[in-house]
């Protein structure tokens, strides 16, 4: 999110002059500096791109002709330091374009990497401010725009205090009014003159770049940000990987339900949420689960899938190619070229379907302990740059064609599964069902079967047979790294229901064909969610057994997703679900005080 866009002119007026005479007095001394030291640009009167061009056709020039010249010496066996004058001349050439090249390519790269900006880069003009100015069409900057300039919204408070309790005892944290070079700064980027997503590459510096994009935001919008965190976050661990434009984080509470005995193992669940009851409730089933010997997970399929989409003139090519693919004469071959793109992506199947003159390849693969999204899609390139050799009328419209299907309810994961495919199970002991879950048997079995089985039925739901999957699922994705939005086909469940041994005790089941989980990679290695995926004993990658971490977790999340369908079921049966809500998901703060600040 950008706070401000430069005005058109690129002459968008200073919020003060002292921010105006600052800018001045950096850009004059830039161009100064600039005209003293001569590129290698200068070394011919023409335009840049035709310097770079003669230098370049020179340098490969000479360099073609010297190797030329050598290869011939040595086949003559003619000593190669004995040189002619067209031989010396090229070795010039070859000097001469080698420094020049040298000078406008290497020297800034280096510099890029090695040294930190300083405090004149504020006044140069980038690629990115370049194509916003012209874009940008208004005469005035967006800070006058909207009626919110500096001199007409009052400054906020100079300190802010944020209070929580950690081991009941109040800790306050005080947020210092800024600096006045960051005061200077705060004020371009209201104005527009410096961009809001370039300051952490400008700055060198995350956390400071987080605080003076906040506190731009609460003067360009006039609303104060006090409840929203800024301090104790590491902002450098999201910097190209989790989120951009950071202004802080939020807090959520995460609870812990169980442990509950799973394969013969004790798991905590960890579950982060805002819905009272939620943990609670999933805690009573796990009780119940333990209480009648645990619960077991099988799992069933461990593959992360990837669909392009390309084109053909016709439909009798698309299906050409549909051919060459399911031909397991090439299967070899195109799982090599997809291998190579990582040392845990292994190909397992291709599955393509046409659709008139379009085919859509959904490659399925494993992925270690990572999701895996980025390393599936790596191999699917690998595998589209080899196919456009005997293939070159195929047309690649996008590298993916959702048919894969990610973040969407789709019947194809539903049917084929995605990611990590697992069925959990349990044998409740008929006087558990009485005791704990406060129901019994047959009542159950009977709600399952008209609310999960035939009212999902009735409401034509896509892998919705089931009470709330996607409570558990979201909670415990929340609070171990996960992608949240993967939580639409991860829900994907059935829970089942039976009455054993002569009715008397319970076998419930979930079968969950689509839970997308890594240990690695994304969000799992934030201090708070790698905490939790600790807890859990599957932080990080498995050395011994790649993909092992992952599986446990998956396998965590179809055991807790049992537990809370049990209790769940059993609340509804007993009538306790309003009771228990209007207790445990009641706010006793007076909303009518509440107002925007």
């Amino acid at each position: 999110m950008d706070v401000r866009r430069r005005s058109a002119g690129g002459a968008g007026r200073p919020v003060n002059g002292a921010v105006k005479m600052k800018v001045k007095m950096v850009d004059h001394h830039h161009h100064h500096h600039q005209n003293d030291a001569a590129k290698a640009s200068d070394a011919l009167p023409l335009p840049l791109y035709l310097t770079n061009a003669v230098f370049f056709t020179l340098f490969f020039s000479v360099v073609y002709f010297l190797l030329t010249r050598w290869r011939e010496k040595i086949r003559t066996s003619t000593p190669l330091h004995m040189v002619n004058l067209s031989e010396i001349v090229a070795i010039l050439a070859f000097v001469a374009s080698f420094i020049y090249l040298l000078g406008f390519f290497g020297i800034d790269f280096v510099q890029s990497l090695i040294l930190r900006p300083s405090n004149d880069v504020w006044a140069a003009e980038d690629e990115e401010d370049d194509i916003i100015l012209k874009e940008d069409a208004r005469k005035v900057p967006c800070g006058q725009a909207l009626d919110c300039s500096v001199p007409i919204i009052a400054p906020l408070k100079p300190a802010l205090k944020v209070a929580q309790k950690v081991f009941d005892k109040e800790v306050v944290a005080e947020t210092a009014p800024p600096s006045v070079e960051d005061e200077e700064i705060i004020k371009a980027v209201v104005a527009g003159t410096i961009p809001s997503y370039s300051l952490e590459t400008k700055l060198g510096d995350c956390k400071r770049a987080a605080s003076i994009r906040r506190e731009a935001l609460q003067r360009v919008t006039g609303k104060s940000l006090e409840g929203l965190p800024l301090e104790g976050f590491d902002y450098e661990s999201i910097l190209g990987q989790c989120c951009e434009m950071p202004v802080g984080y939020i807090t959520i509470p995460v609870g812990i339900a169980g442990p509950i005995m799973l394969d013969g193992r004790e798991f905590p669940i960890p579950m982060a949420t805002t819905e009272g009851t939620l943990v609670a409730s999933t805690n009573r089933g796990c009780k119940a689960i333990n209480l009648s010997g645990g619960a077991s997970s099988v799992l069933l399929k461990d593959g992360m899938t990837r669909a392009p989409v390309v084109r053909f003139n016709s439909a009798k090519r698309a299906a050409e190619l549909k051919f060459f693919m399911e031909d397991p004469e090439n299967a070899d071959t195109i799982a090599t070229l997809f291998n190579k793109s990582s040392r845990f992506g292994r190909l397992q199947s291709v599955k393509c379907a046409v659709a008139g003159k379009n085919l859509y390849m959904r490659f399925c693969c494993s992925t270690g302990d990572a999701m895996g999204m980025n390393m599936v899609s790596k191999g699917v390139q690998n595998v589209l740059d080899f196919l456009q050799d005997d293939f070159p009328d195929m047309d690649v419209i996008g590298i993916s064609g959702n048919y894969c299907s990610d973040k969407k309810p789709a019947a194809v994961n539903w049917i084929e599964g995605r990611g990590k495919s697992v069925v959990c199970e349990a044998l409740i002991k008929g006087d558990i069902v009485t005791k704990v879950l406060k129901t019994n048997v047959a009542a159950l079995v009977e709600l399952n079967m008209l609310k999960n089985l035939t009212g999902s039925a009735i409401a034509g739901a896509l892998g919705g047979f089931n009470a709330h999957a996607s409570n558990i699922v979201s909670a415990v994705y929340l609070a171990t790294g996960q992608d949240p939005a993967q939580n639409i086909e991860s829900s994907h469940c059935i829970t089942m229901m039976e009455a054993i041994n002569d009715g008397k005790d319970l076998h419930v089941s979930v079968t969950m064909p689509s839970i997308e989980v890594g240990t690695v990679g994304g969000g799992t290695q934030l201090a708070s969610q790698s905490a939790c995926l600790n807890l859990l004993g599957v932080k990080g990658a498995n050395r011994e057994a790649p993909g092992a971490n992952a599986r446990q977790l998956a396998s965590v999340v179809a055991a807790s997703v049992l537990a809370a369908e049990l209790s769940l079921m059993s609340a509804i049966a007993s009538g306790q679900l309003v009771n228990s809500h209007m207790r445990y998901n009641r706010s006793s703060r007076d909303v009518s005080a509440m107002v925007s600040a």
